[in-house]
Formats: structure tokens, sequence, C-alpha cells
């Protein structure tokens, strides 16, 4: 089959490729044929519901900081080129590339599952991480409320969480998030990868803007919400030259602290963003590469536990101290708030306090 690249209009993938598992690969070839199939087009988004037995999921990877998640949405219409969930796309026989931007799965009965599952006489509380897989408040969160669901679920229990989004939908939910952070229950991460709006459309087209996830940092602020400003993934080559900047406007709108992550590019992702990178900046698409294997060994990615998520080598070296010593003149070395989880309580449910008269 033919599988040319092309440009849809505010969508970052170039390719709708096959999966790793699909037994028929798609390869581009040049049948003669002069058809404007460059041209950008609209790609139209579908909602599929997706059934879900549980709605937490636990890791025990020693690289991550919590070892539970809760992903409402399947897919991100955000469309991050870089985005390390595009692979999980393969496991329901769907593209990595524009079908994880335009065919997205949503768990509607997300909020009843999760009361169910944190009401269960075993459940022991550690705070949750929301979105850590596909953004919990992408533009489909709108109408859906599928994450303010859950975080008034997780408010009522009094249960620790912390949020990662490159949206200003956020503040929607400040009400909720205010209330929680009193408690020290909530936390937020705003995702700032580039201040560059041309770069940023062109990289993550459907995310807000970079001055406005700025300014969704100082709104949560004053709100009492304790907000990190997170640049990743750093792309050497690309964007790390603006990390110092970047870190400077966090802090100066109330960024509390701040964390980083190289550029990864495990399985499809190697070959998408190469695709978009010759596209986008075809005059620095090799050495971004070369950079990006030379903090991975050599290789496109490197998935061992203590080096997938920080790099090696000089260029990694250089990144850290860099990131560290701009963290330490602004004020962002700080640790993130411990969420507490003694609070945590099921709320009564009806019919509980007719025990009180038997």
């Amino acid at each position: 089959m033919t599988q040319r690249p092309v440009e849809a209009r505010g969508r970052a993938a170039r390719s709708n490729d096959s999966s790793r598992f699909d037994d028929l690969k798609r390869e581009a070839f040049d049948d003669g044929w002069e058809m404007d199939d460059n041209a950008p087009h609209q790609v139209e988004t579908t909602l599929t519901p997706e059934r879900a037995r549980s709605i937490i999921s636990y890791n025990k990877s020693p690289d991550l900081p919590f070892d539970r998640t809760i992903n409402p949405y399947r897919g991100c219409e955000h469309g991050c080129i870089y985005c390390y969930a595009r692979p999980n796309h393969a496991y329901v026989d769907l593209s990595p590339g524009l079908d994880f931007e335009t065919k997205l799965f949503f768990k509607r009965d997300a909020a009843a599952l999760l009361e169910r599952e944190l009401s269960h006489p075993k459940y022991s509380p550690r705070h949750v991480q929301l979105g850590a897989s596909t953004d919990p408040y992408q533009p489909i969160e709108r109408e859906l409320r599928i994450s303010r669901q859950l975080l008034e679920v997780l408010e009522r229990f009094n249960h620790p969480v912390a949020i990662t989004t490159k949206s200003v939908l956020v503040l929607r939910d400040a009400d909720i998030l205010a209330r929680m952070a009193e408690k020290q229950l909530a936390f937020v991460m705003i995702a700032v990868t580039t201040l560059d709006r041309k770069l940023a459309r062109a990289m993550e087209p459907r995310a807000s803007t970079p001055e406005r996830r700025l300014a969704a940092i100082e709104a949560l602020t004053r709100a009492g919400v304790p907000v990190s400003v997170g640049l990743s993934p750093m792309i050497p080559g690309l964007t790390d030259h603006e990390m110092d900047v970047i870190l400077a406007r966090a802090a100066a709108v109330g960024a509390r602290t701040a964390h980083y992550i190289p550029l990864r590019m495990p399985l499809e992702i190697k070959d998408l963003f190469r695709e978009w990178l010759e596209a986008q900046a075809p005059d620095r698409a090799k050495k971004v590469i070369a950079f990006v294997r030379q903090m991975h060994g050599g290789r496109d990615y490197d998935a061992e536990f203590g080096k997938r998520m920080k790099g090696e080598g000089p260029l990694a070296e250089v990144m850290r101290t860099r990131f560290l010593i701009a963290c330490r003149r602004l004020g962002l070395d700080q640790k993130d708030l411990p969420l507490r989880t003694d609070l945590f309580a099921p709320p009564p449910r009806s019919g509980d306090q007719l025990g009180l008269f038997g």
C-alpha cells in the first residue's frame, strides 16, 4: 500500500504507518503521479468510548516517583510529535502516527471505577499521577469533563493527586485543586518545552501556547496550588538552548520546582520524530539526531532503568549541570512538597448511618 508523507492541518505526525504488531507493512514509493498530496488537509478527530475494568494502573519503575497512575484518555489530540505514549496506540491496532492524534478513546465510567477502587477495604493510599501517559486536559476534556469528575472523587476521599498537563484548561478545576492544596493533597506540573511559538505550534500543535502555559502557572500559584515546570523533553540542538530562559520565566510567575527529561525515541517515535524533524528543521535534523544518539549510548533509545530518562555521556552531563545551576540560581531547587496520605478516608455511603441506630 502507498503511504506518502502528509501535512494535516493542526497535526504533528506526517504519516500513519502500520504499527509494529501489523503483519502487513505500508511503505512509501513514487508511483509517478503528480498529485498534490502534500497540501494541508483536515483530519477529523473521532471519539470512541472504552470499557475499562479498572482505572488505576500500577507500576514498579525505579525511574518514576509514583507507583500508580490514572489515564482517562487513550491517544491525545495535543499531538506532540515526541510523545512517549504514541507506541501505545499499536496495542489497539492503530498507528502511533496520525491515528494517535485523531482516533481517541475515553473511559466514560472512570469516576465510578475510581470510587469503587478507593472504597476497597484493602486499598492503601499513595499519591496518584493523573495524566502520566496522555494529557488529562486535552481539548476533548472540555466537553467530556472526565478529569474533573475524577478530581471530585479524589477530593471526597481526601486522596492525594499530582497532575501533568500542557493545557490551560486545568484552570477550570482550580476550585477543586485549591481546596485540595490547602490540605496538601494536590500538585500540578505544567510542561513548557519551548518559548518559540512557531516551533511549539509545529511540535505540539493543539496544546496551549507557551505564554498561556506560563500564565497558568501564575494563576494556579495565586490560587495556592503548588506548581512545577516540566522541561520535558529537552531536545539537544533544537530546544536545549532555551533551558535557562524557560526556567527563569517559570520562576518569575511562581513555579516552585522544575524537572526535565532529555528526548527519548523508543519504538515508532524514532521514525515519526525523524520525519517531522526533516520537514520542520532540515538544516538541523542530522545534528539533532546525532546529539540524541550520543546521549543514549549511540542508539536512538536506551531502555535501561536509570539511563532511559536521564541519558548518559558528556552531552547529558552538560545538560544536567546547566539545569542544576539554573535551578539553584532561580530558587527552583527545592524538593517537591510531599502529598499527604494520612487524611485519606472513604466517605460515608448512603445507608451507612443506619447502623448507628441498630
